[in-house]
């Protein structure tokens, strides 16, 4: 990689083992690591040449020589627009408060999976304003809910829940679909709780973090000396999972070799480990889920049409929060409620220019990063309840994004004259608003009558009397 693209990183941790793994790791992605083995180290590297050219700093919660949040507020107050994330094996959300108030970007628990360490370098070193997401602060707040404890009047988000509570009390495998951070693992924990199993625990594997060489061994096993540096035998994570469940995510990563396997699997119940002579059955019960819908894969030949049609009889379409910002607002009250439960956390309301904010924005990163935001908003509030003051980043991204949009209707606006200098017929001028509103909302019908204050009937006689082809 060419020196101009190496971006550096400050390490403050005096583990040699953890600081080989993180270097190594951030290596691939790009990155050159500096050592730091106290605060003190840390403060005088800061203004070196080599501290003037960071980009970020890790630091480990137990770093010697200070409190960690004190060396974060210090690092901050030192360098403001530097990046700070903290590495911790520690799940308390008091700790992930008093560091984000100290200065933290984020905040990573060990053991650190390698592709969540780079996800979050990369996050944290991102533009501030960037419309397409808002970086993740901290570990979602997570507790198992009831079908009926879901927050969601949407109609395609309740016909969802149906399918998955029907689901739940069968034992045939259930595909979840849906863009990230809509609540797949949501559902998957809420089916595993509502079924015969609920009492084993649910395994989980992230097909999307683990290398396509190492995907078989985790889910299958592998016998001592199957391959070079397969030095014990190891049992995978479906025979672990013997009478519960798992749960396979990104299942839209799996190698094709692997697609067949799991496919065997589940038509028999029978796994085989690498390097073992003979296949042996286990009772499982399989939830997979994909951040993109099986179908568009097999359609491109990237994934087994075998195994997507095996899944289709219980599929759950998990929609994005974008198709469903009517529950926004009941979403953002349900979660500054479950904030003000946490320690360190109190009550907040939250004012409806807050809610109108939140309501405008199509939150790409779907509900996990309406969770966030808020979760960081909470942080800084000092009222007792949450307003736009709270949400500055969000109003910039709006912002950014109005201007975009601006630029955008400026360029396909209707043209009202012809080239003569007269005004166009007006036939002419209703078949181009038509055609407009038909892309702008994407050829749904029932919006573009809507918007544009017609029945869909007069919207469909006018495609045909004007001649415009009808995409719907």
């Amino acid at each position: 990689m060419a020196e101009e693209k190496l971006r550096h990183l400050m390490l403050i941790d005096d583990e040699p083992a953890q600081c080989r793994l993180i270097s190594a790791l951030a290596s691939k992605a790009g990155w050159r690591t500096i050592m730091a083995r106290d605060s003190e180290t840390a403060i005088a590297m800061l203004g070196t040449q080599q501290g003037m050219c960071l980009d970020a700093i890790i630091l480990d919660q137990w770093v010697p020589g200070d409190d960690s949040t004190k060396l974060i507020a210090e690092l901050k107050s030192r360098r403001p627009a530097l990046p700070i994330l903290m590495l911790t094996t520690s799940t308390s959300p008091l700790l992930a408060v008093e560091a984000m108030r100290a200065g933290a970007t984020d905040y990573l628990i060990k053991p650190l999976a390698p592709h969540r360490l780079i996800a979050a370098l990369n996050a944290a070193t991102e533009r501030q304003d960037r419309v397409d997401e808002l970086r993740p602060m901290t570990e979602k707040i997570s507790s198992p809910l009831d079908f009926d404890e879901m927050i969601g009047s949407a109609p395609q988000f309740r016909a969802a829940l149906a399918v998955a509570a029907k689901a739940a009390r069968g034992h045939a495998p259930v595909l979840i679909e849906g863009e990230s951070g809509v609540g797949k693992e949501m559902i998957a924990r809420a089916i595993h709780a509502s079924s015969p199993r609920a009492k084993s625990p649910l395994r989980l594997v992230n097909a999307g973090g683990i290398s396509s060489g190492h995907l078989d061994s985790q889910l299958f096993g592998h016998e001592r000396d199957a391959f070079p540096g397969a030095f014990d035998r190891h049992i995978g994570t479906i025979q672990r999972a013997e009478n519960a469940t798992i749960l396979i995510d990104e299942v839209d990563h799996l190698p094709e070799e692997t697609q067949e396997k799991l496919l065997r699997a589940l038509q028999t119940g029978y796994i085989q480990p690498v390097g073992a002579p003979n296949a042996f059955q286990c009772d499982v019960r399989y939830i997979l889920a994909s951040n993109v819908p099986l179908k568009q894969l097999v359609a491109n030949g990237s994934f087994s049409a075998e195994l997507a049609q095996f899944l289709s009889s219980n599929l759950i379409a998990i929609p994005p929060l974008r198709d469903r910002k009517g529950d926004i607002p009941a979403l953002a009250r349900h979660f500054l409620a479950r904030i003000a439960d946490q320690p360190g956390m109190h009550a907040l309301g939250i004012t409806q220019d807050a809610i109108d904010l939140l309501s405008a924005y199509d939150w790409p990163g779907n509900v996990r990063q309406l969770q966030t935001t808020l979760f960081r908003a909470a942080i800084f509030a000092d009222g007792d309840a949450l307003t736009t003051n709270e949400l500055p980043h969000l109003a910039n991204l709006m912002r950014d994004t109005a201007k975009t949009s601006t630029n955008i209707h400026e360029g396909i606006g209707v043209t009202l004259y012809s080239d003569d200098g007269n005004l166009r017929p007006l036939e002419e001028i209703e078949a181009d608003v038509i055609r407009l509103a038909i892309g702008h909302y994407r050829g749904k019908m029932t919006e573009v009558a809507r918007r544009l204050g017609i029945g869909r009937s007069t919207l469909y006689r006018k495609l045909s009397e004007l001649g415009i082809d009808n995409v719907a």
